[in-house]
Order: structure tokens, then sequence, then C-alpha cells
């Protein structure tokens, strides 16, 4: 009679389970990784804005562009008309809310996008920072030489043009 190649399974019914608390120094029966699981998980992908919300943004930012400026105007026009008036001061602050509303927005937008967005608008911010800085110390100095004096109007949109600028660069250099 020869043997059997392979010993009959033990009775699992007769077999203990160890809880993992009668083995609680010893750390390998807590650092088991666990079981793969039978599929993958899928892959997590950044959530994309829909059409709708984009174009959303972009009309309201579009038009709350169109209300800083109406209000703008407005305001130029009736404190040109009447520049000795009392009130003038408080009508010339008044383009400031429109502008909040702008500036609520672009804050807004900024914290829509993807991380790669973020960072190239981070990176984008830091540069005109840098390059408005430059430029108007450098100018204040040349002022010191008999250059004329700018308004301080300027400054806004280079800011904006040397964001632009710096958007296009790092845009460029993460493709």
């Amino acid at each position: 009679m020869s043997e059997p190649a392979f010993p009959p399974p033990p009775n699992l019914t007769d077999t203990p389970v160890d809880p993992l608390s009668t083995h609680a120094a010893s750390p390998f029966i807590r650092t088991q990784t666990p079981m793969p699981v039978a599929f993958a998980s899928p892959p997590t992908t950044p959530p994309q804005l829909s059409t709708w919300i984009m174009h959303r943004s972009q009309i309201e930012f579009a038009l709350a562009i169109l209300a800083y400026l109406m209000v703008l105007v407005g305001t130029v026009v009736v404190v040109q008309a009447n520049p000795t008036a009392h009130w003038r001061y408080n009508l010339v602050a008044l383009p400031i809310v429109p502008g909040g509303i702008v500036l609520w927005l672009l804050v807004r937008w900024l914290g829509r996008l993807g991380e790669i967005q973020k960072r190239i608008q981070s990176q984008a911010l830091g540069f005109s920072l840098g390059v408005t800085a430059l430029m108007t110390f450098g100018y204040g100095f040349l002022e010191g030489s008999g250059l004329p004096h700018l308004n301080w109007l300027y400054l806004v949109p280079i800011e904006g043009l040397a964001w632009g600028l710096g958007t296009l660069l790092f845009t460029y250099r993460y493709r």
C-alpha cells in the first residue's frame, strides 16, 4: 500500500483563528500587505470643467469688465462736467465696486484651474511682478535723470501685458 501524494486537508473547524491582539508585540502580523484586489482601481483623472461652465465664467467676466468700464466712463464724464462739486470724490470711488467684482471673478477662475494651469498662472504672475518692478524702478531712476514723470495708470496695463507674456512663455515651457 502506498501513501497518498498529498496529506489530507486539515479540518478547518478544529483550527482556531488567532486575533491580532494575541500577538500584540509582533510587528510582522500588523504590517502585512493587503491582498491585491481582483480589478485595479480606475485611473484618477482631474475633473474637467464643462463647456457651459467655461463659457459662463467668460460671460460673467466680460459683463463685469463692461460694467466697470461703463461706470468708469460715466464717473469721468460727470466729474469733468462738475469739477468743483463737493461729492466728486465719492463719485470717483464708485468704479471700485465693479472692479471688486472683476477681482472676485478672477480669483474664482484661478481656483477652478487644474494643477498644471495653477502652476503656470502662479509663475506667470510672479514673472509679471518682476517685470513690472524692474520697469518701474528702472524708469524711476531715469526720471531722476530728467525724463518726464509717468502716470501711475500705466502700471496695470504693464502688469497685464507681462502676465500675458508670462502665461505664453510658461504654457510653451510645459508643452
